[in-house]
Order: structure tokens, then sequence, then C-alpha cells
């Protein structure tokens, strides 16, 4: 995964640091000092930031708390698979560990991973490799910590403690709290390896997983591969999105989104046209995502459906919802039961 892909993150995992710093006396005003995360954002569960902004949030615990032992280690044991929605949906409905890696590293992008992944069999093991070169120095190794134990406590999790963890390999020497991982995690990290790494067993990377279900894996890849697509930042259009997805939400109007990227409306209308498309396409496109998702995996009702995509009531939504499918809302979620 390269440093520089655009690609925005759901502001819980920032919410997840500013929690964790907490639990050590830091406040809320340091993490977020130079990171343009508004505290507005911070409590919105749909908002999204870009990297730049959560890495300064890193540099900010670090900075904060120098003298912790292990301490991207212990952050990363604090994300589970809930944390990353989607995503973590999707590992936590694949058949076996192999194949929620697979996945996991298919759409790595919407995990909180800096390094670069990838899986090796070798000598009766699986692993799970982590490439941090694409870390700059000052933060690579707190985070490769947090991915390896990050991954730690998604195996553990994915598999309710039926999959062992055998190994964890690092490539670097050991640090002076090397003990203190040992303790966090009860295996014994080996250092000077050729890779940073988890292992497993081979006969355990194929065991069955207690919540497998087939056809939530194929709807849950489905719905990783149209995240993934409308968190992609490229050009006006991708800025748009963002802004609609985040803070400002479906209800915004183009002179609101337009104030918050600092450009008049007429500018952005002319941006966007280069683009080749226009503000209402953006905004009726992830409308109709977002209608679809709910109507085939929620109970909400129409009228509440309607509100939460920024319709003034059920009969324009509805309308809308006919346009784009050729049938009614309530006639799209009966053909999917």
């Amino acid at each position: 995964m390269s440093m520089i892909e655009p690609i925005l993150h759901p502001v819980v995992i920032s919410q997840v640091m500013v929690n964790f710093a907490a639990s050590f006396g830091v406040d809320k005003e340091t993490c977020l000092l130079g990171t343009s995360i508004s505290e507005a954002q911070l409590h919105d569960s749909e908002a999204l930031i870009a990297r730049s902004q959560e890495m300064k949030l890193v540099e900010n615990l670090i900075l904060a708390l120098p003298n912790e032992p292990a301490l991207g280690f212990r952050l990363g044991l604090q994300y589970s698979v809930s944390t990353f929605g989607v995503w973590g949906f999707a590992l936590r409905t694949s058949q076996t560990l192999r194949q929620a890696a697979a996945i996991a590293l298919r759409y790595l992008p919407l995990s909180t991973a800096y390094c670069g992944m990838q899986t090796l069999n070798e000598k009766g093991y699986f692993y799970i490799l982590f490439d941090a070169n694409g870390i700059p120095s000052p933060l690579r190794s707190f985070l490769l910590e947090r991915d390896i134990a990050t991954g730690v406590n998604l195996i553990n999790e994915l598999s309710l403690a039926g999959v062992k963890l055998s190994k964890i390999e690092f490539q670097g020497a050991p640090p002076n709290y090397a003990s203190d991982i040992e303790a966090l995690i009860g295996v014994k990290p080996v250092y000077h390896s050729p890779h940073n790494a988890l292992g497993v067993t081979i006969e355990e990377a194929d065991r069955l997983l207690p919540t497998y279900d087939l056809q939530l894996v194929r709807l849950m890849g489905d719905q990783c591969r149209q995240q993934l697509e409308r968190r992609q930042q490229t050009g006006v259009t991708g800025q748009v999105r963002q802004q609609i997805l985040g803070s400002l939400g479906l209800v915004a109007s183009v002179e609101e989104v337009a104030k918050a990227l600092a450009m008049s409306p007429r500018s952005l209308r002319r941006k966007l046209e280069s683009e080749n498309t226009n503000y209402k396409n953006l905004l009726d496109q992830e409308r109709q995502q977002i209608a679809q998702q709910l109507l085939h995996g929620s109970n909400m009702k129409l009228d509440e459906l309607a509100f939460h995509l920024g319709y003034t009531d059920t009969a324009s939504f509805s309308r809308a919802f006919r346009r784009w499918k050729g049938c009614s809302p309530g006639e799209f979620r009966n053909s999917k039961k």
C-alpha cells in the first residue's frame, strides 16, 4: 500500500487513538493539534479523513507518551473487527483464516494498515508479512507494531480463541520492551528474522471459522469494492464525495460544499464539469448506493430512510428510487428476500 495513495479513512480509527490516549491522561486537544480534525468530525461516525490527518494524530500520540513501552503494540490491541465496519464484517464471515487474509489484503485500504502486506506458506506455517519500508522513518516502528498487534487481535477475534497464534517475528533487533510484547500476547517474539510476520500452522489457517457465511461473504465483498471506490479521493469529484459522505452529509447544497472546499459554487460546477460529472449526479449516485444497502441490509422504515438520505418526504425518495431502479423501494426490498 503506497503511502501517497489518496484513500480516506473513517474517523472511528482516530476515535480509538484519542480514547487510548485518554487512558494515559492525554487530552483530546493534544491529540488533535494540527490535524484539522474537528471535535464534531470526531463524533460523526460517517466522517472520513485523509491519511495525512491521521498520521499527524499518530505523531502527537508518540510525542505525548515518549516513555510508554510498546505503545504502538498496545494501541493495535485496541482495534477489533467491529472497528472496521464493512471490511471487518467481511473478515468475520470468511470461511477460513486464509480466506480472511486474502480478503483483508484485497481491500487493505479500508483498514488501519500502513504496512504493505502479503501472505506466505513456508515450512508448515501460514504467514502474514508486514512491510514497513513505505512508512516515514519517525513513525515506522510505532506503526509497524500497531499493524502487527491489530493483526494479532483480529486473528484471535475471528477464531473465537480456536486458532492459536504460533509465531511473531520482527526483522530488527529486540527493543528494551520485548518482554512487554510477550506478556501482552503470550507468544515470545523472534527478532533478526527475515520478515516482520505473524504465523499460524497450515492446519490452523485452513480450519473452518465459526462465523462463516457464504452468502454474506459475497455480499460483503461487493460492499468492500464499493466502499473502496467511494473513498478514492481523486480530483474535485473525490473531494465532493468526501464532503457529502462526511460531516456535511447528503442534505448539503452545492453552495455548502463549495464553501467547505474554499471555492465559489460556479468554480465547483466548472471543475466537476471538466471531470465529466456534476453535483446532482454525484449526490444521486451516493443516495442510490446507500439506499440499496439499507433496503438490503436493514429494516429501516421508508420515511426514516428518506430522511437519512436527505429527502424532505417519502414520496420524493420513492420517485427518485423509481427513476434509478424502475421500481418502488418496497418492491426492491421484497425482491431481495
